[in-house]
């Protein structure tokens, strides 16, 4: 666990556990502190008031989708990106201009993602 109070800092809302832990492992390797949760209470709790600078938001938490979160992260001006297994189609309008991940996606496509939120 990446814990230097000077690496930036992603919140991770994944709720499968395996894919937490891997991302997770991906991110700290990367030099990101990483800040997880598996169900919205918790996200929204961090989005409200951690010191975050960029999220990874699975659309679906636990069957609760993950936009009231993103709307925090909106307002607050942190840069997000969602993933999500389903399709673009499935996003409502409101969201369609946001940066979606689409799972499965590698390592590649995560660091450009990632580098995309950090250069805007």
């Amino acid at each position: 666990m990446n814990t230097d109070r000077n690496s930036p800092c992603i919140l991770l809302a994944e709720d499968e556990m395996l894919l937490a832990m891997m991302l997770e492992d991906r991110l700290n390797a990367s030099g990101y502190r990483v800040l997880k949760a598996a169900r919205l209470a918790k996200c929204l709790e961090l989005a409200e008031s951690a010191p975050i600078d960029l999220a990874i938001l699975d659309i679906n938490l636990a069957g609760e989708v993950s936009f009231p979160a993103a709307l925090v992260l909106r307002r607050r001006g942190i840069p997000f990106v969602f993933s999500s297994g389903y399709g673009d189609d499935d996003l409502p309008e409101a969201w369609r201009t946001e940066k979606i991940l689409q799972k499965p996606y590698d390592a590649r496509q995560l660091d450009a993602a990632l580098n995309a939120l950090r250069a805007a």
